[in-house]
């Protein structure tokens, strides 16, 4: 038992290195830990792995619970609970990962470090697809704030860096005891992950003529919820807008492209209040248009209500519906209820409050309007799946994601951010992300933040969409990479387990 809390506690270690605190080295020392309790187990290591990731997760993901003090129908401590059975969960993975590569490693100390890491990819991977995915704060994360490390993600993807500690912590590992050649192998490997940091990120693009303005009104989610406060919300998206337009120079109005506002800014249907579309497109420019985050209402033949939208709307300055795009990935138990005819008998209600679903739509999409770049919309949630937030068929010049993150307290909107930094140089584009509460910011296409508002503060953003890289590998082939990268270190690692010495 001793073990398994050292494990539980490692794993809470390396939940420091993710936003807001950064301490990456801790990453390194925690992943060594694990390694050094893998290979000195007697017996299975499911446990000690499952251990480890179950006090990573709790901890990271601890702003979950914050999300529990907005819905009446329930009460605040099942966040609590909630947190624990999804670090519990996502510990599954860890736990398979350090089996898998304790069985391939028979018990060589450089094959369990190779094996590790590429099991890990596998989990990451897996942890991004099974059960509609939750990949939130991969390993990988914890660099990237560091200058080289992180643009190993065009190539290998966010999955990729997370091999990148692991084989790093090894190596350091190795360098400790004895014999330290060991430390050869997964130090080379380590670098090899990393060379791609001084071949991409490719240059970029000039930025674009056009000027958007990002607006945060900070409107919290508790004002939102209260009587009156969707009126309230919408009001203040709409005179902050005017304020700060109103101060333009001419020269900055006849520059302007877009105005963004975040998710859920509009709750009302735009397609069914024209009066509302003029209201909140009044002060525009006449070339500029607004995007606006939103639901749109699914009607059954008798006008019934069967379904809602989580949307984000192209109004021209005429008012004019122009495009929407649906969110596709959506939050099971927020956006809707999994088995709902079971769970809400039994009291599992939304986080969202309300009676209806919302519909998942089409899937990602690049939208080209008049004077704009192409444009690739990612609403909230959908920012954290690799490869999954751009048409490859018809490549955009830029992302534009918007969020709400006021549901989760001064944790979840750093990492939220991180994470929206990783896909930019995933695909090597450059990323608009509009928040009402923070962090909304200007992310270039290498993944640094160009401009950005703190959370707790309104403010607006007047800049131009920094230029996009040529596609970078992981934007040409997207996961393929990270499996192709999985599967050579698994054959390595079993094979270097079953070397005769």
């Amino acid at each position: 038992m001793h073990r398994l809390a050292i494990a539980l506690g490692l794993g809470a270690l390396t939940a420091l290195t993710f936003p807001p605190l950064g301490l990456w080295p801790l990453a390194f020392l925690g992943v060594a830990g694990l390694l050094h309790l893998v290979r000195q187990a007697n017996g299975p290591t499911f446990g000690l792995g499952w251990a480890f990731g179950l006090g990573m997760f709790a901890l990271s993901l601890g702003w979950i619970a914050r999300a529990f003090t907005f819905q009446t129908a329930m009460p605040p401590w099942l966040g609590a609970v909630a947190v624990g059975a999804l670090a519990a969960f996502l510990g599954l993975y860890w736990g398979l990962a350090a089996w898998v590569a304790r069985r391939l490693a028979r018990g060589r100390p450089v094959a369990l470090v190779v094996a590790l890491a590429g099991a890990v990819v596998v989990a990451e991977l897996l942890r991004g697809e099974l059960l509609t995915g939750f990949p939130w704060n991969p390993l990988g994360l914890a660099l990237i704030d560091l200058p080289v490390a992180p643009r190993a993600a065009a190539l290998w993807g966010a999955p990729g860096l997370s091999a990148l500690v692991v084989l790093a912590a090894g190596a350091g590992l190795h360098l400790l005891v004895k014999p330290r050649t060991a430390a050869a192998l997964p130090a080379a490997l380590a670098a090899l992950l990393a060379l791609p940091g001084g071949v991409w990120p490719l240059p970029s693009a000039p930025p674009t003529d056009g000027l958007f303005l990002l607006v945060q009104p900070m409107a919290s989610q508790a004002d939102k919820h209260a009587e009156g406060g969707t009126e309230r919300h919408l009001k203040a998206h709409v005179e902050l807008t005017e304020r700060t337009l109103a101060t333009l120079r001419p020269q900055a109005r006849r520059r302007l492209a877009a105005v963004i506002w975040p998710e859920g800014a509009i709750e009302f249907p735009l397609e069914e209040t024209p009066w509302l579309r003029t209201l909140v497109t009044r002060a525009l420019p006449p070339q500029a248009f607004l995007l606006a985050g939103g639901i749109a209402v699914e009607r059954g033949p008798t006008g019934q209500a069967l379904g809602l939208r989580n949307s984000l709307s192209v109004l021209d300055a005429a008012g004019q519906l122009r495009a929407r795009y649906d969110k596709a990935h959506l939050v099971p138990g927020g956006e809707y209820l999994p088995l709902r005819a079971l769970a809400e008998p039994l009291g599992l209600r939304r986080l969202v409050p309300g009676t209806l679903d919302f519909w998942p739509g089409p899937g990602p999409r690049t939208l080209h309007l008049p004077g704009l770049p192409p444009l690739a919309p990612a609403i909230c949630y959908e920012i954290i799946f690799p490869g999954a937030v751009v048409d490859r068929r018809d490549r955009p010049a830029a992302i534009v994601t918007v969020s709400s993150d006021a549901w989760f307290g001064p944790w979840g909107p750093p990492q939220h951010f991180a994470q929206a930094r990783l896909r930019a140089i995933e695909e090597g584009l450059p990323i608009l992300r509009v928040t009402p509460t923070g962090i909304t910011g200007v992310i270039d296409a290498q993944g640094r933040v160009v401009a950005s508002l703190p959370a707790g503060r309104a403010g607006t953003l007047l800049v131009p969409a920094p230029g996009a890289a040529p596609p970078t590998p992981f934007a040409r082939w997207g996961p393929a990479l990270s499996w192709g990268l999985a599967a050579l270190l698994l054959a390595l690692g079993a094979t270097l387990g079953h070397r005769k010495t």
